[in-house]
């Protein structure tokens, strides 16, 4: 204990630090050593429990910020032993409130990520004209893996996005992959007034079926536990070719449910197959823009030919 005294009495010669400053800076070093400590600790614990890597990276991150919320105010209490912390936060907070009024919006919309969970690492979202994959969730900001904007078909472009947290509560936030696990796609095929439609539209049912993700066990099972979260009710969940008339041909339109980031695989998929089909069918063509002349008198129905003039 004697060299202990003698060690703070030379601090405080030397360097201007009385004995009660440096037993501050002894504890609070003590509790950055521990804390940083129990940070490791618990990080390895939860990497032998938790197998999800989406699970894991939401447990270090909520780890990291109780545990330096802890600090601050074991810091509080060493620094300033607690006295006027109720008088202290009432008058920062007025004066917090007016002058970080964006910061503070995107801690509250922090909070609401956090708790009510519109999105999470790894969904799909769109928000204020910007569409991609959650990467990382902050205090402030979260990041998205752009899709879309000059690639087509939800593709990602390579460009990371990092939106304020704040944004949550000025615009609409689309989830494509929450609860509802799928999409609805389309894809349009027209076919010449001369072709068998019929046979075309039988042949795009057939693919279509073949090709929609609610064929498996799992896709079901996900529908079913979307429908007990949310409202949520199909007619019809098995894939529909739908018919409509244009001006250059006969228009078969594909829907079917897809994975969100399958739509452009399962597009090329169902094309090739589409292609391939076709090219056997002697009946069935393509149509495309064109210019024809139509003829009534020849080329129309007996009904709807013009009268030849009485003598």
């Amino acid at each position: 204990m004697e060299h202990l005294y003698r060690i703070a009495e030379f601090i405080e010669n030397y360097a201007g630090l009385t004995p009660a400053v440096q037993l501050k800076l002894v504890e609070t070093l003590a509790l950055l050593i521990a804390a940083y400590l129990a940070y490791v600790l618990l990080c390895r614990l939860m990497r032998w429990r938790v197998e999800d890597v989406g699970k894991r990276y939401v447990g270090r991150k909520t780890l990291t910020y109780a545990i330096g919320f802890f600090v601050l105010l074991i810091l509080w209490r060493i620094w300033l032993g607690g006295q006027g912390l109720a008088a202290y936060f009432g008058i920062l907070s007025a004066g917090l409130a007016v002058a970080l009024r964006d910061p503070l919006s995107n801690l509250a919309a922090w909070l609401f990520i956090t708790i009510r969970q519109p999105f999470t690492v790894g969904d799909r979202v769109a928000i204020g004209g910007h569409a991609g994959d959650v990467i990382d969730q902050r205090l402030f900001q979260f990041s998205l893996m752009e899709i879309g904007n000059w690639v087509q078909a939800d593709q990602s472009t390579g460009r990371i996005i990092h939106i304020p947290n704040g944004k949550l509560f000025t615009d609409t936030i689309c989830n494509y992959t929450q609860g509802f696990h799928f999409i609805w796609n389309e894809i349009p095929v027209m076919v010449t007034f001369e072709s068998d439609w019929r046979r075309a539209k039988k042949i795009l049912a057939k693919i279509a079926e073949a090709h929609t993700a609610i064929r498996s066990e799992y896709a079901a099972e996900q529908i079913r536990a979307a429908a007990r979260k949310f409202l949520i009710f199909f007619e019809h969940l098995t894939p529909i070719v739908w018919t409509r008339v244009d001006e250059s041909g006969v228009t078969l339109t594909i829907r079917y449910l897809t994975d969100p980031r399958r739509r452009r695989s399962s597009e090329t998929e169902i094309w090739e197959e589409i292609l391939s089909k076709f090219a056997e069918c002697d009946d069935v063509d393509f149509a495309y823009p064109t210019r024809r002349f139509y003829n009534n008198a020849e080329e129309g129905k007996s009904g709807t030919r013009p009268r030849a003039p009485a003598p």
